[in-house]
């Protein structure tokens, strides 16, 4: 009986539903396009019951008299873990029956606890309690020993960390430049002063110890500086299976022979007859060497290391200071790119200053150049926001040194870019009736335009640019698509008019998606297709440049990219709106944040791959969710207990009032931590292949979500971290509750 009464209290304490995000439609022109297989949490009575009965334990013991302090109240600092492992190993003291006209008056300092078994015998008694001695002895011949505790720090000393910590707090906020209370600078100009020391050049490259040797063909050979350099590269890849890959092991053994000298390219003809062994394990005893170094030598490491930040990782912008993002000049190596990319194993060289074009502002110092050397050019653009770019030699691109995220350039970028997003909103709707009334034109180009715009406002497509046949990987957008990318299907799981999307976009990641479209859509990719082979392009009329230079006239700074910030930023706020309620709990709160924001990663097909590590870590998030029942059924087993003796007293001993308020407080703070693990678990299995963090940081205007926890009362601490409130701290202090997108 008092079974039932403990799981169907944990019910009661669970029974609210958590929402769960419809399968409704995207912010897209048609909104069909999200199916959402998010599974929502399932407290029904049903299924707790269920959970109850295999996993909570109901304690056999119950407490008769309790004192000044408890089992619950000793435990309430441990963390579940400990919970789970101590439990076990508590002693009980059993105690003498007490007359039945009540438990005596006088409280003892200690549990006394009755069993729900057969009284036992004193010879019983005496020979389980020797037992437990030898046990014990055992124990600590063994030195069983638990570990020293930390020292409890006193009352003062952690007000005086809060106090300490709100200080800090206040000194960043004084000294944070609010370049977004000041004018703007007028069109094209991003700064009238910008002073730097210039990039931090990788370390010239070290030449391996006299016992490290390369061998070919089984011999021992020594090779030249440029040719040893390149080697060690592809050493310290053979644990890896890019080294495995023909294309990276052609492209690399190409490009290696270019560093050799002559003599080199005679001796050297198979990488198969390469033994790069020796190199590979002098670098697997470096990394191991890294792993174990002692505190001291780590602190080292960190002042150095916080040296070169100190002397290149800032600028002088309009004379604020501010952090610099990526300072530091990538090192040479092997370049791997993305997927199943046609270059991976080309040699990325090193950058010398030679090749690099430094920017500051005519009365600025100009950077020194590494000693011998001088830059390319050095120029005074305050139009650009980058401080140094050079060209980098696999794909030709240019590189740039830029400001950090929470840079005023940055920041400017980004607001600049969600307002363009909200205009499009006043006039989204003129524009979705426009390319739906292209789509009967007759002319080939107006057609396959308003397609492609349909496809990119309702799948939030990327564009897509064009690229050199065979140079990069072959990854498309909407304007690239080929024939062989899509299937049309007159009929499909109960659909008509489907389009079945497969192909490589973005960072080769597969995108696939079977969408619902309009006849008109259906009919014009039917005409688009005809007489076409699998590898032709779909729009063979049009191009990114063509369909933006279309989107600028009917809005200006209108871009393909626009639609999708526009349709994950309106898609978040809308799904907030639906699956947020104010009465749940913050854990509640911030799952239905991450539904929502799941809904625009998917709209935007932010996958990735589970996390190697995931199916461990679920596992011991489930073993503490079993751990923390199992201390609730404790924990409402002595709340039981002492409203039946505060009800024996009839209410009248103050003590045993305090003792039952106690009870109460710790079995609602055991029912808190219990719902929040569980809808902890419930959030990393439905987020398991799918990416938050990319849309959050550059598709979702931060001031929707900042809008939503003012409402909500759920601190900004818990949307984003440090780094991201400093991003958005144009966001964070502008928004009000009222702000809609």
């Amino acid at each position: 009986m008092g079974r039932e009464k403990c799981v169907k209290g944990e019910e009661k304490a669970k029974g609210r539903k958590l929402k769960k995000l419809d399968g409704g439609e995207s912010a897209g022109a048609f909104g069909d396009l999200i199916n959402h297989s998010t599974k929502p949490i399932k407290l029904t009575e049903e299924a707790n019951n269920e959970k109850s009965q295999k996993k909570v334990k109901t304690p056999k013991t119950e407490i008769q008299q309790v004192g000044i302090s408890s089992f619950s109240d000793a435990l309430k600092e441990e963390s579940v873990e400990d919970f789970a492992t101590k439990k076990k190993s508590l002693k009980r003291k059993r105690v003498k029956d007490e007359p039945k006209d009540g438990p005596s008056l006088s409280v003892s300092p200690r549990l006394k606890i009755k069993t729900d078994q057969p009284d036992e015998s004193e010879e019983e008694a005496h020979e389980r309690n020797s037992k437990k001695r030898i046990e014990k002895s055992i124990k600590k011949e063994e030195g069983d020993h638990p570990l020293p505790k930390k020292p409890k720090r006193t009352k003062e000393e952690i007000e005086e960390a809060k106090k300490l910590k709100i200080q800090k707090k206040e000194e960043e906020e004084k000294n944070r430049w609010r370049w977004w209370e000041e004018e703007k600078y007028e069109d094209g100009v991003k700064w009238k002063s910008l002073e730097h020391n210039g990039p931090y050049f990788p370390p010239e490259y070290q030449p391996l110890p006299d016992d490290v040797h390369f061998y070919y063909d089984g011999k021992k050979m020594k090779l030249s500086v440029a040719a040893e350099e390149v080697a060690l590269f592809f050493a310290q890849m053979l644990d890896h299976e890019y080294t495995t890959k023909k294309v990276f092991r052609e492209n690399f053994f190409k490009d290696w022979r270019k560093e050799m000298t002559p003599e080199e390219r005679s001796v050297i003809q198979d990488l198969n007859k390469c033994d790069f062994g020796e190199i590979h394990a002098m670098h697997k005893t470096k990394v191991e060497a890294r792993k174990n170094m002692t505190k001291e030598e780590k602190q080292t490491l960190k002042e150095a290391n916080q040296k070169i930040v100190d002397q290149y990782g800032y600028c002088l912008l309009d004379h604020h200071k501010e952090r610099i993002g990526n300072f530091k000049i990538e090192p040479p190596g092997l370049f791997r790119g993305r997927g199943e990319h046609p270059k991976q194993g080309m040699l990325k060289k090193r950058i010398q200053p030679e090749d690099v074009i430094i920017n500051c502002s005519k009365d600025a110092r100009i950077p020194d150049p590494p000693p011998g050397h001088h830059w390319k050019e050095v120029r005074h653009d305050n139009t650009v926001t980058w401080l140094a770019s050079w060209t980098e030699n696999i794909q030709g691109s240019i590189k740039y040194i830029m400001l950090n995220a929470n840079s005023k350039l940055k920041g400017e970028k980004d607001w600049e870019k969600y307002e363009i997003a909200r205009k499009l909103k006043s006039c989204v709707d003129d524009i979705r009736n426009t390319y739906l009334g292209d789509l009967k034109s007759r002319e080939m180009v107006t057609r396959q335009r308003a397609v492609a715009l349909y496809f990119i406002d309702k799948l939030a497509l990327r564009a897509g640019n064009e690229k050199e046949e065979g140079e990069t990987a072959d990854t498309v957008g909407c304007c690239s698509l080929r024939v062989e990318h899509i299937t049309l299907h007159e009929q499909l799981d109960g659909n008509k008019c489907v389009v079945e999307f497969d192909f490589l976009g973005k960072d080769s990641i597969r995108y696939y998606n079977k969408v619902p479209v309009i006849s008109k859509v259906f009919k014009s990719l039917k005409r688009f297709m005809d007489n076409k082979e699998p590898g032709d392009e779909l729009f063979d009329r049009l191009n990114t440049s063509l369909l933006n230079k279309h989107l600028s006239s009917l809005m200006p700074g209108l871009t393909a990219k626009v639609f999708r910030t526009y349709n994950a930023s309106i898609t978040l706020q809308q799904q907030l709106k639906e699956l947020s309620n104010k009465s749940d709990n913050v854990a509640e709160k911030l799952l239905s944040y991450n539904r929502a924001n799941r809904a625009v990663a998917i709209l935007c097909n932010h996958q990735r791959a589970p996390p190697k590590t995931f199916e461990q870590s679920m596992a011991n998030l489930q073993a503490k969710i079993d751990a923390r029942k199992e201390q609730l059924a404790l924990a409402k087993s002595e709340l039981k207990q002492a409203k039946k003796e505060a009800k024996d007293k009839g209410n009248s001993d103050i003590k045993l009032q305090a003792l039952v308020e106690r009870k109460k407080a710790a079995v609602k703070r055991c029912e808190e931590h219990l719902l929040k693990m569980e809808v902890q678990a419930t959030d990393r299995e439905e987020n398991k292949q799918i990416a938050l963090g990319t849309s959050k940081l550059n598709y979702l205007d931060p001031r929707i979500s900042v809008a939503w926890c003012k409402n909500m009362e759920v601190p900004i601490e818990k949307i984003y971290n440090k780094t991201q409130r400093e991003k958005f701290a144009w966001a964070i202090d502008m928004t009000e509750d009222d702000f809609e997108f």
